[in-house]
């Protein structure tokens, strides 16, 4: 009965294998086989900034291969963690960043879509295979193969950190990490301290600056020229006002109004933002939504950035999984069909088109244009609209989890 047992579920994780294979692989094959010029150029930043590393020369000095010509615009702490792929042929690389990027969706979807697979726990290797196909599908997350992003690295690593219900490291410390490889995910440590988790804010502060300080001793120089110069250079990233640029700060930029008045505006968009998400996110997190909370604070942290391309938005995985909750509400999972699909769709560039063939009035190719921000102001607001009955099973309530702490094996915890 046992061999049975463990022949059915060898037979399920290898058609959910096969699933993703076949839904996923001709996506990957796509990006790995287009012009040359134009295969994953972030992955080529990457890669060159650990070649830099190497060769002793300045990291925020060298620019990539024309026609891209890109920057390495990460803090310092990232080009060294890209040090192994300076070692890899180029085309080995490419490969073995897809197939990281493929574990990173799937560690997400374990985590995001757990309701669900935890209602069907003998199906739950062939459903992930089927989510992750899902989700490899729409626009933000379509490009992480495209130019061989990092965004669904840090995804993952944010909600195996706040939704685990046990973690074998110090709660806190991925988000730190992931905060000392790309600023944005610093927005968890505001929601740790909203959510009354102080000592998991401590322990992910302490792990970014552990990780920086400790990228000083060893790139002084590099360190230096990043958080006194280059940090500050928004342009360095691209052009702010491009479409790509889904962030508030992005459509207001796109109204081309008076500097001075954008940069008003983006403000107190940004803290009115703030302010609701992070109560949404509370409340989430207190009525045991923690996927829920984890995709509001994905999505204001997106919102608020001052430059938020459309591969920022990978979170949308985590946002699916909280609306889909555990599948038993018709209305989720109709409205989570519904996102899918609008991400789906290359909609900005449907305004694009309006603008530049003068179809309709120009605000409204704009509002078209910024589809995508304009998206997930949305659903920060059905968020924030949600009652607690809607709200999907999360990792635990905090009392729950504080009872559960008790029994669980004791690891060590950075700064307390």
């Amino acid at each position: 009965m046992a061999e049975r047992r463990t022949k059915r579920e060898i037979a399920m994780v290898v058609a959910g294998l096969a699933i993703v294979v076949a839904a996923v692989g001709p996506l990957a094959l796509h990006w790995l086989t287009n012009a040359p010029d134009q295969r994953m150029v972030d992955l080529d930043v990457y890669r060159s900034g650990g070649q830099a590393v190497l060769r002793g020369a300045p990291v925020y000095d060298f620019m990539t291969q024309p026609p891209q010509l890109l920057p390495f615009t990460y803090p310092p702490f990232a080009v060294l963690l890209a040090v192994p792929l300076a070692f890899l042929p180029w085309a080995a690389a490419q490969w073995v960043w897809a197939g990281l990027i493929l574990l990173a969706l799937t560690v997400t979807v374990r985590y995001a879509f757990r309701g669900l697979l935890q209602r069907f726990p003998a199906w739950a290797p062939v459903l992930t295979g089927v989510l992750v196909a899902i989700c490899a599908y729409p626009m933000p997350l379509r490009d992480q193969f495209r130019f061989g992003q990092v965004d669904v690295f840090l995804v993952a690593m944010c909600v195996a950190d706040c939704a685990a219900p046990r973690t074998r490291w110090p709660r806190g410390l991925l988000v730190g990490l992931a905060t000392a490889i790309k600023l944005t995910p610093g927005v968890f440590v505001v929601y740790f301290l909203v959510t009354g988790r102080r000592r998991e804010a401590v322990n992910a502060v302490v792990g970014a600056a552990v990780a920086t300080l400790g990228t000083f001793l060893v790139l002084p120089a590099d360190s230096a020229d990043y958080w006194f110069g280059a940090l500050f250079d928004s342009e360095r990233l691209g052009s702010n006002t491009a479409t790509t640029n889904q962030s508030i700060r992005g459509m207001l930029l796109r109204a081309y109004l008076p500097s001075p008045v954008v940069a008003a505006l983006w403000l107190a968009c940004a803290a009115l933002i703030a302010y609701v998400g992070f109560r949404a996110a509370r409340r989430a997190a207190q009525a045991g939504d923690e996927i829920g909370a984890v995709a509001i604070t994905g999505l204001v942290g997106v919102l608020v950035s001052p430059v938020s391309w459309i591969h920022h938005l990978a979170w949308l995985v985590v946002v699916l999984g909280a609306l889909a909750g555990t599948g038993r509400d018709r209305k989720g999972l109709a409205l989570a069909a519904g996102v899918w699909l609008f991400y789906v769709l290359t909609i900005p560039w449907w305004g694009i088109d309006l603008l530049a063939h003068h179809v309709g009035p120009r605000p409204i190719g704009r509002i078209v244009q910024d589809a995508y921000g304009l998206g997930a102001l949305v659903l920060l607001f059905v968020f924030h609209r949600r009652r607690p009955a809607e709200m999907g099973p999360g990792r635990r309530s905090e009392s729950d989890r504080v009872d559960a702490s008790r029994d669980e094996p004791k690891v060590g915890t950075l700064g307390s």
